[in-house]
């Protein structure tokens, strides 16, 4: 079984911007797989899926960035997943825009959403996908930044990172982790 988890705002206000990028991924790959996230519980959207003979389980938390660990550990305790069978999906400021990178494990950078999937899980031993959004160029707070769209110059290169990360999502359903960081984390 693996659990894919994009961290993100729910509603219209927030469905393009900077801090949505994870789920943009989710649904780019549900998208690809004809797959539809139309189960409302857990405090999220999720759609249960079998690839290459593989469960996957996706989730996208609407509970707000801040408290995405609520709707994750209901889901986990729900399912009776491991921590070692989820991946995390979020943006990343100290990475450019249209990078990614993948992790075995981690701290929570600073990003809220990962502060309190650590707190709920009480581990910081999950998978995770960071996809970079950078940092403004211009004097304003992260909140405004994050919570803001791409820029013109970043949509193309956002618009290749989730192509990516869509792949790099799949080929974890076919190989194991590290294989997966060795070979997308050197394209980027």
């Amino acid at each position: 079984m693996k659990c894919i988890v994009g961290l993100g705002n729910p509603g219209k206000r927030y469905e393009k911007t900077r801090h949505n990028v994870g789920f943009m991924i989710i649904d780019e790959l549900a998208n690809q797989n004809a797959w539809n996230l139309d189960q409302k519980k857990f405090k999220g959207l999720f759609t249960i899926e079998h690839m290459n003979g593989e469960k996957v389980l996706l989730l996208k938390p609407q509970t707000y960035m801040n408290l995405s660990g609520d709707s994750l550990r209901l889901f986990m305790d729900y399912y009776d997943i491991r921590d070692d069978e989820v991946l995390v999906i979020y943006d990343d400021l100290d990475l450019p825009p249209g990078r990614m990178r993948l992790r075995q494990k981690g701290g929570h950078g600073g990003h809220n959403g990962i502060r309190s999937i650590i707190d709920q899980l009480g581990t910081k031993e999950f998978k995770r996908l960071r996809i970079g959004v950078g940092r403004p160029s211009v004097p304003m707070s992260v909140v405004d930044y994050v919570l803001g769209t791409f820029d013109k110059d970043q949509q193309r290169s956002i618009q290749e990172v989730v192509e990516q990360s869509v792949k790099a999502c799949e080929a974890w359903l076919e190989q194991p982790f590290d294989e997966v960081m060795n070979s997308f984390n050197v394209k980027t």
